[in-house]
């Protein structure tokens, strides 16, 4: 009978989807469950694009116990429903920061959900730090496609206060600690396909000049190419869709602009950011591909859409950014700003020429077939087509708002 018991015990034994990268700190956080919930680890590892050593994150999954790991391909997903509609929207957070670690929590928070339902698990665990803004990114998506799933955030509630206490726990419980993590502190490095942050150490404070070693997708202006490199992005309906005529996924289109861009010394960004909780941090970010987007987008929209439609545009964007780096990704709120964003979209086609040279990107022509630029409007040579005696009516009608 009791060998019944103990069988029936183990095939109902709770069970936990953690967000696993692989390395230390989600290693520690993978063992820290198994040892304090009494629970079965799945470990769900999202392919965003990062730097991901798939055998690394087989072998520690494996060696600690792990009989369910999942790592799941979401670049072409990443990049068209959650990028590619951020870039419409041309969502820069405080003037600089073009969301690239924001925007990949809620898709994985979203997945991690997915696999928690496939295997009946009842929480979900993430290895945010309890300063930052990434606890409440990951939370708000999880409790948006399951407002019922217990989250268990380790960082907040375990005793292990220290990178000294961490790498103690490792070393008693037999997991490999990387030689760059022994002693004092790494830097908090984020990356997807989109971007790349870094943070603490030297950069925590800002009166230091970051160093160079840092950057890992861009060289320094100063060794960019002496030549200048021509890209031409092709859009439709508001997205972008090939570069040079070429038609390329949206995956492998990110990908060569990060090449291009990064060789050209394109994207990086140097900034103290307010976070959602309140604190202040210095980071430095790498967005060589999104940054050419970002401009590109903005300069077809320039001779493709009205002007209401543009500075209505604008006037929502800060709020819309905000939306985004806060968590609201899956917010009532961010959805209704997205509809209006994207309301005449289908009129944004064409063409934007750039030229990249040494940490500058220039708009070098704009091709399009819509009507929302007027050659003849805007030409120096006397035509009929505008009437500016109804200039003067326009003046007097505005003087009077002067007083």
């Amino acid at each position: 009978m009791k060998q019944k018991k103990t069988a029936a015990k183990k095939k109902h034994k709770k069970k936990i989807v953690l967000a696993y990268s692989g390395g230390l700190d989600t290693s520690i956080i993978l063992k820290w469950l198994q040892e304090n919930f009494n629970a079965d680890v799945i470990t769900y590892t999202a392919d965003i694009g990062q730097e991901i050593n798939k055998k690394k994150i087989i072998y520690n999954a494996k060696n600690l116990g792990v009989k369910n790991l999942i790592i799941e391909d979401l670049q072409e997903e990443f990049v068209k429903k959650y990028v590619f509609p951020m870039i419409r929207g041309h969502a820069v957070y405080e003037g600089v920061y073009l969301l690239g670690t924001s925007i990949a929590r809620p898709l994985i928070a979203k997945a991690q959900i997915k696999v928690a339902k496939k295997f009946k698990a009842y929480a979900v665990s993430h290895g945010s730090t309890g300063k930052g803004n990434d606890q409440v990114r990951f939370e708000l998506g999880y409790y948006f496609f399951n407002p019922k799933i217990k989250v268990i955030a380790p960082w907040r509630i375990w005793n292990l206060k220290s990178r000294t206490d961490l790498i103690k726990y490792a070393k008693k419980n037999k997991i490999p600690i990387p030689k760059d993590k022994k002693g004092e502190p790494p830097f908090s490095i984020d990356d997807n396909l989109f971007h790349t942050s870094t943070e603490g150490k030297v950069l925590e404070n800002p009166k230091n000049q970051a160093p160079e070693f840092i950057f890992q997708r861009t060289v320094s202006p100063e060794k960019a190419p002496n030549k200048a490199t021509y890209v031409t992005i092709n859009f439709k309906k508001g997205d972008p869709i090939g570069l040079n005529g070429k038609k390329l996924s949206p995956a492998i289109l990110l990908k060569r602009l990060n090449h291009l861009a990064g060789t050209n010394g394109i994207g990086r960004v140097d900034l103290v950011e307010n976070r959602f909780l309140g604190i202040k941090s210095r980071g430095v970010y790498e967005t060589p591909g999104g940054t050419l987007l970002i401009i590109a987008h903005r300069a077809i929209e320039t001779v493709s859409l009205d002007k209401s439609t543009m500075h209505l545009k604008e006037s929502i964007m800060p709020r819309y950014a905000e939306l985004i780096y806060n968590g609201y990704w899956f917010s009532k709120e961010r959805f209704k700003l997205q509809k209006i964003i994207d309301l005449k979209r289908n009129k944004v086609n064409g063409s934007i020429k750039l030229k990249l040279y040494k940490g500058n990107t220039t708009i070098v022509s704009r091709v399009t077939n819509s009507k929302a630029y007027s050659l003849k409007n805007v030409s120096f040579e006397e035509n009929k087509s505008f009437n500016k005696k109804n200039v003067e009516r326009f003046i007097n009608f505005h003087k009077k708002k002067l007083r």
